[in-house]
């Protein structure tokens, strides 16, 4: 039912268009769309984001195998022979395979510049990503590549199996913060706070974020364990939220 008070300009307005329309030859002339706003709903539109830090408790590694050698062929075949032994290294000390990973294959040709730009050999890169390793057993893990091959460290990622609940508990202090906030600019503009009419969260790519139940099992080598600070993670989380105002009594 249309209130008479409410909509008596747009109803008044469409009436004058088609008298217009009646006293003349011209078809009477409609608008495609007719939109009408309700301003009693106010609202205050504010955003919340707060972090909660945890410490990781596993690691993933990207490890690179670089090899060198006159010719293409050479190299490649070189390449996959080091990459092989370090795989099977892995696979041998319980890392499953759907933990590893090999990717960012490249190869270039080595240039010498005093000549000319000549070519006197090629250069072969190829990527390891494992997954699922445990803090303690990362510096283990990097010492026993290094002695099987390994000659490139790109990254670690630190993780953090505990990530859904902290970010469950982030999430709720992001709401929090977003009503304080609304709360100070509803006092500031002599109205008064009401429920929430909207929320929104902002999805985000964190790193810290851990799925895999997989541990792996100790390793042993004779090199020197690498020493490993992970530090904290931070898990954060944003949200947009809409609060209905009303004038203060």
């Amino acid at each position: 039912m249309i209130k008479r008070g409410k909509y008596s300009a747009a109803v008044t307005a469409l009436g004058l268009l088609f008298l217009t329309g009646c006293g003349g030859a011209q078809t009477p002339a409609f608008p495609d769309v007719i939109t009408v706003q309700n301003t009693e709903q106010n609202v205050i539109s504010v955003q919340g984001s707060e972090t909660v830090k945890t410490v990781p408790d596993m690691a993933q590694i990207r490890f690179g195998v670089s090899t060198q050698a006159e010719d293409a062929k050479t190299c490649q075949q070189k390449n996959s022979e080091d990459l092989k032994r370090v795989i099977d290294f892995l696979k041998e000390s319980g890392i499953p395979e759907e933990s590893l990973q090999t990717s960012n294959y490249g190869m270039n040709p080595i240039y010498d510049y005093t000549s000319g730009r000549t070519a006197v050999g090629y250069e072969m890169q190829t990527s390891i990503i494992v997954s699922d390793i445990t803090i303690e057993e990362t510096g283990t893990l990097i010492g026993a590549c290094v002695d099987r091959g390994i000659n490139n460290i790109d990254s670690i990622s630190y993780l953090s199996s505990q990530y859904e609940a902290c970010y469950q508990e982030a999430l709720g202090k992001a709401i929090e913060t977003a009503r304080q906030k609304a709360q100070t600019m509803a006092q500031a503009s002599g109205c008064t706070l009401g429920p929430v009419v909207r929320v929104q969260e902002h999805s985000s790519s964190q790193a810290a974020k851990y799925e895999n139940s997989y541990v792996a099992r100790s390793l042993s080598t004779g090199m020197a364990d690498v020493v490993m600070e992970p530090g904290q993670v931070s898990i954060e989380a944003q949200v947009s939220v809409d609060f209905s105002i009303q004038p203060a009594p």
